[in-house]
């Protein structure tokens, strides 16, 4: 059977230098944080890191830097095919494989845009890819969102190839069928939306990789691994999840930026899927930050007091 991944999976940002090189030393940093954070793995080439805003070259130097500064301490998985044709797809996956990844992230909306079928695109990169390779899956929402039926992903599952599902449906009842029909395989479901969370946790969900993984991933964890055990503060934090996540259309993964340079964890804040002033164009956005910042640590001091 293959290797499952599960737990506080961060999509990973990409931290860039004035000059537009990836700051390889910020990097190293955000990682560090990441993993001082309690996460169990990271999410590295993904719609966070700007996977369609950068180079194969640069797609593969950040998975390389990625496993560099992470020293073998939790497992990296990575995506990084953009094209739309499947020839360039697998050329894209097999050179973000060879940098050593524990597991490679199949994109679903990059599966049946010709004559192809989505289940055909999805064999004939199964026959080319390394068959020892952990494989996964992640509804990417851009350029467009594309939800796996539940025959697609029962036939993943059945495979034995695939560890983790990375749902971008934002539909609980749809995580909960979802956890069902893979029941007894390694495919793992981990949910993105931070709305339902909790709900998604307690219905079997094995984690959490929504964005906010990028500001507060140890709250996530503690909401998985304890919030059973302590109702009330789980409800309350758990509201708090919900609505701090909602500041995610004011510019992230800029936005992500901005709270790490606030950190202290790199310098730099430029964005190539967000090339604009976040801060002119959301009014209030630092206020907002703040009141973010400060609910965080408000609870981490209530966990860390039980």
């Amino acid at each position: 059977m293959t290797r499952s991944f599960s737990g506080i999976i961060p999509v990973m940002i990409t931290p860039f230098l004035d000059t537009g090189e990836i700051d390889a030393e910020g990097l190293t940093r955000l990682v560090d944080w990441y993993i001082d954070h309690g996460v169990d793995a990271l999410f590295a080439v993904c719609q966070s890191s700007e996977m369609q805003h950068l180079s194969l070259a640069e797609r593969v130097q950040l998975a390389e830097l990625t496993l560099k500064a992470v020293r073998g301490r939790v497992p990296v998985i990575a995506s990084g095919h953009v094209s739309d044709d499947m020839e360039a797809q697998l050329e894209e996956l097999k050179a973000i494989a060879a940098t050593g990844m524990d597991g490679m992230v199949l994109v679903t909306n990059r599966l049946g845009l010709g004559e192809a079928s989505w289940q055909d695109d999805l064999d004939w990169l199964l026959e080319r890819l390394p068959e020892d390779l952990p494989l996964g899956l992640y509804e990417c929402p851009a350029p467009f969102r594309r939800l796996l039926s539940d025959e697609e992903l029962a036939y993943c599952a059945g495979t034995g190839r695939f560890g983790v599902l990375k749902d971008v449906s934002c539909d609980l009842p749809t995580v909960t069928r979802r956890v069902a029909l893979t029941e007894g395989t390694p495919l793992r479901i981990v949910n993105a939306n931070a709305a339902i969370a909790g709900a998604a946790m307690k219905a079997g969900a094995r984690g959490f990789s929504g964005v906010f993984t990028n500001f507060h991933p140890d709250l996530y964890r503690w909401l998985m691994a304890e919030g059973e055990a302590h109702p009330e503060l789980a409800e309350d934090l758990t509201i708090f999840l919900a609505l701090a996540a909602q500041t995610e259309p004011m510019g992230y993964p800029k936005l992500a930026k901005l709270y790490h340079q606030r950190l202290g964890t790199f310098d730099g804040i430029s964005s190539r899927a967000a090339n604009f002033d976040i801060e002119e164009r959301f009014w209030a956005l630092v206020p907002t930050l703040e009141h973010i910042e400060r609910g965080t640590e408000s609870f981490r001091a209530r966990i860390a007091a039980l």
